[in-house]
């Protein structure tokens, strides 16, 4: 499959997308979305990517929305606008879940600025890497509205309620030291080796069953909305079909042949 606005590669079982409107610091349009969409249904279904590593090319790692959208949607008939609103919504919202709820390990490698949704989709990844040139704004409040690509989400679960308030209420800028010291940057990398050292870490994460990484990370991403009860309710269940796994299964004998040589 051959796309424009975004490219994706794959070498050792890791997925490497990078938006590609490097004029628009990657500005997501409704035409990058649908590329966007398809590339992650691809990376999803594809049982040999075990990992996806998102980043930006150009200088910047997403800018958000694309201002023309913004423009295209207020020149709409006031009868339309809120059904061309909510339209937009869905498409914007399947395109966070997929990056969400991934059954696999996803990295945003961020290499310049991420901006209101273009920050909302690097905390959709599961971890970020960034670089010196990296930036985050959840700018939305300049523009009169509230961050809609998950970032009322996945703020305060990065840095705390009242933290992802006063970012999101004020719309300021936060530079790399403090994303790291309030916990919306896991790891710092030369611009340079970013995309390398984030696809090095990618290969790190896989190292273990494709089944148990992808059962364990679903039950995680709910944690905070389950009683213990049912974290362990479904930890049961995913183990039972860890149980039945290839992968398992070669484990234990191949640790079983090993204890047996040891005693000869």
């Amino acid at each position: 499959m051959t796309f424009k606005l975004v490219e994706l590669s794959v070498e050792d079982g890791i997925a490497t997308l990078r938006l590609n409107r490097p004029e628009k610091r990657n500005a997501m349009s409704d035409e990058m979305r649908s590329e966007f969409i398809e590339a992650l249904e691809m990376i999803t279904a594809d049982k040999s990517i075990r990992a996806l590593v998102l980043t930006g090319n150009g200088k910047g790692f997403c800018a958000g929305g694309d201002i023309s959208g913004m423009e295209k949607r207020m020149k709409a008939p006031a009868g339309e606008v809120a059904y061309n609103g909510w339209h937009r919504q869905q498409r914007v919202h399947h395109a966070v879940s997929l990056l969400h709820t991934m059954p696999k390990p996803t990295i945003a490698a961020v290499n310049g600025p991420a901006s209101g949704l273009g920050a909302d989709t690097a905390l959709a990844c599961d971890f970020i890497i960034a670089s010196d040139a990296a930036n985050f704004t959840w700018s939305y409040i300049h523009r009169g509205i509230i961050p809609d690509g998950g970032g009322m989400y996945f703020l305060p679960r990065r840095v705390g309620l009242v933290k992802a308030k006063e970012l999101i209420f004020s719309g300021r800028k936060v530079e790399l030291d403090e994303a790291v010291r309030i916990g919306i940057v896991d790891k710092v990398a030369d611009g340079q080796s970013l995309v390398t050292q984030a696809q090095s870490w990618a290969k790190e994460l896989t190292r273990g069953s494709a089944t148990a990484l992808a059962l364990g990370k679903t039950i995680l991403d709910q944690t905070f909305e389950m009683t213990a009860a049912q974290v362990f309710a479904q930890g049961s269940q995913a183990q039972g079909i860890c149980y039945t796994s290839t992968e398992h299964r070669e484990s234990v004998m191949a640790f079983l042949e090993k204890a047996a040589a040891s005693k000869r």
